[in-house]
């Protein structure tokens, strides 16, 4: 988050042509590279296992990892459509309200973040960078959050923010998993599972559909009782082709719930910075990457396995 706030300063908005022109070219610029790192500790070399970390969280200081992908189709859409406000939904350490603002100071669009919770709520560093990107923050109580996926609701906000784009929480959506889908097909490397971590379920479905067919995909969720992902999971794919045969949620590895972490999860974090070169966070990707070397260690993968995992972004809080 620090390196974020530090950066945006000197960072301008893309272009000053047409929005969905700027937007396309942007993604088609920056968006291809795939940059691999090699994970590099005696546990995998002991066990024949194999680790390689995709850093799309290096694609952009605002736009970066997972979000990346997620916001792609749904911004260009909405600068195609003439939707001049995108309105979205979060948690108060909510990457995605942080993305669709970077996005927002970007590409010359509106933001609202409608924040889960108590509206006095002191502005932590995300949502104090979101608001410094130009979002409106509004805080909401956790009954009308939930109703997020009311059409009564999303329609009460369309009219109310008239003309915006409305994004689903965490931007998972079927424009989420079109760019997902996209995320993963770069993919050469030869492998057999293809990992990432799991708030609301778009990157794990847009995975799971562009995935090549003899490849597990695996999630990890970093939800306390993430079962329910599947199902969202499971909504999101309808329309969509199914490339990986098999998928699964692993739940295991929550530590307490999301945003939550424990001493254990830090230290391995640390752990991770400071022998890879490579920053995890306690909130997704950390305990991702803690998950995986906690099955390779008790010999879930056998001898050979080659594993891609993503790194979904780079936010400390």
């Amino acid at each position: 988050m620090k390196s974020a706030v530090q950066k945006s300063k000197s960072l301008s908005p893309v272009c000053d042509r047409p929005q969905a022109e700027c937007i396309r070219d942007f993604f088609s610029r920056q968006g291809k590279p795939l940059k691999l790192h090699r994970v590099d500790l005696s546990e995998l070399k002991e066990r024949d296992v194999t680790i390689d970390l995709v850093r799309d969280d290096l694609l952009h200081p605002m736009i970066a990892g997972n979000k990346w992908w997620k916001l792609k189709h749904a911004l260009i859409h909405a600068a195609e459509q003439g939707k001049n406000t995108l309105v979205t939904f979060g948690g108060a350490y909510s990457n995605h309200l942080l993305a669709v603002a970077g996005a927002g100071y970007l590409f010359g669009f509106k933001t609202v973040g409608l924040v889960r919770g108590d509206e006095t709520r002191a502005l932590n560093p995300v949502l104090s960078q979101a608001q410094r990107w130009g979002m409106h923050l509004e805080g909401i109580s956790r009954e009308r959050y939930r109703q997020k996926h009311d059409p009564a609701f999303i329609t009460q906000l369309e009219t109310q923010w008239f003309p915006c784009l409305v994004l689903p929480e965490g931007g998972s959506g079927p424009l989420a998993v079109k760019g997902t889908r996209e995320m993963v097909e770069r993919l050469t490397t030869p492998h057999d599972y293809v990992c990432c971590s799991v708030g609301t379920g778009g990157t794990l479905a847009g995975i799971v559909s562009g995935a090549q067919k003899d490849v597990t995909a695996l999630g990890f969720s970093s939800l306390k009782g993430g079962a329910f992902l599947e199902k969202e999971v499971e909504r999101l794919l309808e329309g969509h082709p199914i490339g990986a045969q098999h998928w699964s949620i692993e739940t295991r590895y929550h530590f307490g719930g999301y945003a939550k972490s424990d001493e254990t999860l830090r230290a391995f974090c640390q752990s991770f910075e400071q022998t890879q070169n490579v920053a995890l966070d306690p909130v997704y990707t950390g305990k991702m990457m803690f998950g995986l070397m906690d099955m390779v260690r008790k010999n879930i993968f056998p001898a050979q396995t080659r594993i891609i995992a993503w790194h979904t972004g780079n936010s400390k809080t």
